[in-house]
């Protein structure tokens, strides 16, 4: 974003709305800064005001929605819930956002598109995994602290916990071949998904 405009909530949201619906039509490639403010109802010379080019545009995307996603995952957890209870809230919610279609949609296209655009991968990762890495080895960390936990390495225990949620049925859901997981099977992930972890780590 420009050093010489501040963008207000109402027009930051105006714009962003636009690139959504650009990026999820036409992918980030195919996207132009004419359509996406053509879409979001400002000029072009608006736009660029505001944003330096389509990849800072697609920063500025990314981390609304990462922002969004991770307070749903973390901010409402209650600090003083047994791990099992906050592991399978955290755990519930990350499904939700993974198998939501803005996820997928995210997703696929940044896999699509990463080995032309690299810095694509890039801004997702820090924008959205990392971070909510980040938040989840916090956890970890506090927990053992705690002596609720026995961690030697948060930062890959938290991995962990994330691999153990993404099984067949979401990798199959990603691929389009299947139209929706049904919420059995995620309450069936998450659950084991915890009780594998707790196995591991719990004292």
């Amino acid at each position: 974003m420009s050093d010489h405009e501040i963008l207000s909530p109402e027009k930051e949201a105006q714009i962003l709305d636009g690139a959504a619906l650009v990026f999820a039509e036409a992918g980030y490639e195919g996207a132009s800064m004419a359509r996406i403010a053509a879409v979001a109802g400002v000029s072009k010379g608006t736009l660029y005001n505001y944003f330096a080019g389509k990849r800072d545009l697609f920063a500025a995307f990314m981390q609304g929605v990462c922002d969004a996603k991770i307070k749903l995952i973390f901010d409402e957890l209650d600090a003083a819930a047994p791990p099992e209870q906050a592991l399978l809230h955290i755990c519930r919610r990350m499904l939700d956002m993974l198998t939501s279609e803005q996820g997928l949609l995210v997703y696929r296209m940044v896999v699509a598109e990463a080995g032309k655009f690299p810095e694509l991968a890039e801004v997702f990762y820090a924008a959205g995994p990392r971070r909510a890495l980040v938040r989840m080895a916090d956890w970890v960390r506090q927990n053992a602290a705690a002596c609720k936990l026995h961690v030697d390495d948060p930062e890959f225990a938290a991995e962990q916990l994330f691999a153990l949620m993404q099984t067949r049925a979401l990798m199959r859901r990603r691929f389009h071949m299947i139209e929706e997981i049904q919420p059995e099977e995620l309450e069936r992930v998450v659950a084991a998904g915890v009780r594998l972890f707790l196995r591991g780590y719990a004292v």
